[in-house]
């Protein structure tokens, strides 16, 4: 690398981390050319209309022509019915110059069709109903509403915003007189096209757009796309992660919509709709009766107006009702793209976990993790050596701090080649990776999608030899800049890039790693210091002709997948990867777990954390969690505490700081803050049987992990906007303290007194419903059980989930008011894809007051486990309860002692002794 490079890179780096994002690095509305043309279209004035002769019903689908009176130009509108209360509207033009890219990818698989039928048709519009749903398109002007058992939850156009801007041929204007003949051709401007009527030949950018020193060469000219919803009923809109904001989106009146565009923004902002490393098109709207959601299948850069009744907006549509002066509740959303086509899917719900499960249904689920990615994570850039890897293992185990993975920032590598070690700092990795996995922990590193351009570099000789990096519209191979300085990027949607890049993770190729060696795929937005945005030019060409800015938000998602691909083929398909990613796009779960990004150790960043991965997680991703202490900056020992607490309640708890900060293990502060944080971790591996299973839960049935509380208290309305809680499934309710030096916070107890709350220290019974001030220490966040729940627990906390393995179980029972209470446990070998052959247990825990009992979920399964049941702890038991009465088919009849402490209400059986692996009841006896 010359001197001028190297000084050039460094002066990006020392830009990059400046302090607060620059935001004069990313376009605002304004500033992109296509977001300002869709967000002028008047409202109430569609031009599009159906050509009712044209309507024909295709099993499944009902297609029909759609005319654009003002261009003349006709596309076809295809709405689909599909299986779960699903419906797919798919327009596109009837005969485009060429094709338009539609995403490919993100579903997991061919959405399941549905019967349609046709109920009704008439001149001016076509009705049709699959299940409990029906739809109604009107000709003229077009609308789609869409219903739920006879209740209007969506429309689309209904506010008359829809654009669709035709693809067309650049001409240029004719002279108008002579003295034009000394012009040269290519200075001269763009004329109308061929359809005119759209305006989009008269805006600026609309051929080639320029951003700072950038120009986007834009060879196909306007090509946007944009469609508006209206959810009558509903109060709250969510999702279309990544964005630091509140969970529930606020309005975009006044200011820039919400930003779907996948970009490298360092320490970013609180509280802002600007882009951030991921983009995941879904949005639910939520009212007291109903959830209802729309996927925007589209990977290019968006943007998403959100308005409420609030907003004054209603007047504008169609499905706007009034009660005599009072408006009822609405959410408006308007999805604008740079490209591509309208592919929606409509979540009909009704209720929230439905629609989350409908969401699921089309992009998959996150595959079953690993047990030990669900326990504590260290991580730093950069631990220096292989020495240094050693001591910190040690430590750990010296402060008797569970810990299982140590991750390896880029400075792992050598000069920033992947796969090469630097042999200088790690002159045996091998040996490291043993001595980390004798102990039964991991060891993660990390592999970004920027290439060295080196000769020295065989993976960089590889790509350039075969033609796998993306190009320029000239067939030249793109360069950046990034870590390594100069720098190319694979093209992963070429199949023979994916699957030469496979190859590369072979124990073979990636000399110095075993099948206990995985992978964190970060910068892969992708990150480039010296594009446009910080990202890669747009008018870049992928495999199959297709410009960048057709796939961006997509690009993540197709190295990730790789990666996982990569890590199953390496075991045999033995072994369940695992893969952290940055960049993340809808279907991006199937692959990768995700954080939030580049945080800072500031107290707001730790309060975000929250709102986004529940966003995160209602959008598929529910292996989310955030850096644990903030990564720029340094924590004070307040902070630092309030931040372990916090994370252990994220599904992905790892901690994670910049090169520049101060050393922050568990151990660095001072004597009760290690202890303090030891408890916090302790206290995450106990409830470690608990995540398994929800995890489990979610590969089943597409339910988060962590869960906004209306997801169960969905028509209580003072939860729809809480966002500093949240409920780990059904069961715990989570309320971490965001704020210094406080003595008590407000905890929302929801339910409106159906339920009662226990503290899971004390058992504590709290009864009182909805918000109430709760003292805090700084030992302790409110976390608490709901009563008529089972938890399983694991007390014997060990150095690793490996060590613990084998560990007997506790059950935590809390009855209702009733009497009863319910939960599930699910056990595999923690590690393996055995379990898609039947070698688990999953059990249904039940208690009617009087009898506990354990029985199969599913009896075709089978698994040997050397667990058994250690305790069992009932809260607000019955009275008198003396001794219990044990019945297992292997135990025949034991007689248990059962012991009441009158301090907490709480009845104990010790040491049952029965295989997890069995069924079994438990029967109290007075």
């Amino acid at each position: 690398m010359t001197l001028y490079v190297r000084l050039g890179v460094l002066l990006l780096c020392l830009m990059f981390f400046a302090g607060a994002v620059d935001r004069n690095n990313f376009k605002t509305c304004e500033q992109s050319s296509f977001c300002r043309r869709c967000r002028k279209v008047e409202a109430g004035k569609t031009p599009y209309e159906v050509v009712p002769m044209t309507v024909t019903q295709n099993g499944s689908t009902l297609q029909a022509d759609l005319f654009n009176k003002d261009t003349g130009v006709n596309f076809i509108l295809q709405l689909t019915a599909l299986k779960d209360n699903i419906f797919r509207l798919h327009i596109n033009e009837k005969s485009p110059l060429h094709k338009r890219y539609e995403v490919e990818n993100a579903l997991q698989d061919h959405p399941r069709q549905a019967e349609l039928n046709i109920a009704e048709s008439q001149s001016d519009h076509v009705t049709v109903t699959s299940g409990p749903s029906k739809a109604i398109i009107h000709f003229s002007p077009f609308r789609v509403d869409l219903y739920s058992d006879d209740h209007l939850v969506v429309s689309a156009n209904a506010r008359g915003l829809m654009r669709f801007e035709h693809l067309r041929t650049k001409t240029v204007k004719q002279p108008d007189d002579d003295s034009s003949n000394n012009k040269n051709p290519e200075e001269t401007e763009a004329s109308s096209p061929e359809y005119p009527g759209d305006g989009a030949e008269d805006d600026p950018g609309a051929w080639e757009e320029n951003f700072k020193s950038h120009q986007d060469s834009k060879p196909h000219g306007p090509e946007a796309i944009a469609l508006d919803f209206s959810f009558p009923g509903a109060e709250h809109a969510y999702g279309i992660p990544q964005h630091a904001d509140s969970f529930a989106l606020r309005s975009t009146k006044g200011t820039d919509p919400y930003r779907l565009y996948n970009l490298d923004v360092f320490e970013y902002e609180i509280n802002e709709r600007m882009a951030l490393y991921g983009s995941i098109p879904v949005l639910y709207a939520h009212g007291k009766d109903r959830t209802t959601g729309v996927f925007w299948h589209n990977a290019a850069e968006t943007w998403v107006d959100i308005l409420s009744s609030a907003d004054n907006n209603v007047v504008e549509s169609i499905v706007n009702f009034v009660s005599g002066s009072v408006k009822k509740p609405q959410v408006d959303a308007h999805f604008m793209s740079e490209s591509g086509v309208i592919d929606v899917f409509f979540l009909l719900g009704p209720k929230p976990l439905d629609a989350f499960r409908q969401y699921t249904i089309l992009t998959g689920t996150a595959p079953l993790p690993q047990m030990f990615t669900l326990g504590y994570h260290q991580s730093r850039w950069n631990y220096n050596d292989q020495e240094d890897v050693a001591q910190i293992a040690d430590k750990f185990d010296f402060h008797d701090i569970p810990m299982d993975t140590i991750w390896l920032d880029i400075e792992w590598t050598d000069n920033k080649k992947y796969f090469i070690w630097d042999s200088r700092k790690f002159p045996n990795p091998l040996e490291m990776v043993q001595n980390l996995t004798s102990k039964g922990r991991k060891l993660i590193v990390i592999i970004d999608p920027h290439i060295k351009r080196d000769s020295t570099y065989y993976v960089h000789n590889d790509a350039t030899a075969n033609n796998y990096y993306v190009k320029h519209a000239d067939g030249k191979d793109y360069e950046g800049w990034c870590w390594p300085g100069a720098s190319s990027y694979l093209d992963f949607f070429d199949p023979k890039v994916r699957e030469y890049f496979g190859e590369q993770y072979s124990v073979e190729k990636f000399q110095g790693t075993t099948n206990d060696v995985y992978i964190w795929n970060d910068m892969n937005e992708p990150s480039v210091f010296n594009g446009p945005e910080i990202t890669m030019p747009k008018d870049l060409i992928h495999y199959g002709g297709w410009e960048h800015r057709d796939v961006h938000n997509l690009n993540c998602m197709m190295y990730t997948q790789v990666t996982y691909d990569a890590l199953y083929k390496r075991s045999g398909g033995t072994l369940r990867p695992f893969v952290l990613t940055r960049g993340h796009f809808a279907g991006s779960q199937r692959s990768a777990a995700v954080w939030t990004g580049d945080n800072a150790a500031e107290w707001e960043h730790l309060r975000i954390s929250y709102p986004m991965c529940l966003s995160a997680g209602v959008a598929g991703m529910s292996f989310c969690g955030a850096d644990v202490g903030g990564f720029f900056k340094n924590p004070d020992a307040e902070l630092f505490i309030r931040w372990n607490q916090a994370g252990a309640w994220l599904a992905f708890f790892r901690q994670h700081s910049h090169i520049d900060t101060k050393r922050r293990e568990p151990w660095t502060f001072n004597d009760e803050t290690t202890q303090i944080v030891r408890d916090a971790i302790r206290i995450r591996y106990s409830y470690l049987p608990y995540w398994y299973t929800l995890f489990r839960e979610h590969q089943v049935s597409g339910y988060p992990v962590m869960r906004p509380l209306w997801a169960h208290y969905s028509g209580e309305t003072e939860t729809f906007a809480v966002d500093d809680h949240l409920l780990v499934g059904d069961a715990i309710l989570v309320r971490p303290v965001f704020e210094p030096s406080v003595t008590e916070v407000s905890v929302y107890f929801p339910g409106e007194g159906r339920d009662t709350w226990y503290d899971v220290d004390t058992m504590q019974e709290h009864k009182t419903p909805g918000a109430t001030r709760i003292p805090v220490t700084l030992h302790k966040i409110p976390v608490y059980q709901r009563g008529g729940t089972i938890v399983p627990r694991k007390m014997r906390i060990r150095r690793s989930t490996a060590a613990m393995k084998n560990d007997p179980y506790t059950l935590v029972v809390i009855a209702d008011a009733e009497g009863n209470a319910s939960g599930k446990l699910y056990i595999d070998d923690e590690s393996s894809f055995e379990y898609r052959h039947g070698k688990y247990v999953y059990l249904r825990l039940s208690f009617d007051g009087k009898v506990l009992k354990s029985g199969y979920i599913d009896n075709l399964a089978n698994l040997e486990t050397a667990s058994w049941l250690e305790r069992v702890d009932i809260a607000n038991p019955p009275k008198g309860v003396k001794s219990a009465k044990l019945t297992s088919q292997n135990r025949g009849t034991v007689n248990l002692e059962a012991k009441y402490n009158t301090n907490n209400n709480v009845l104990t059986l010790r040491k049952p002794g029965v295989n997890m692996g069995e069924e079994w009841s438990i029967e109290l006896v007075n």
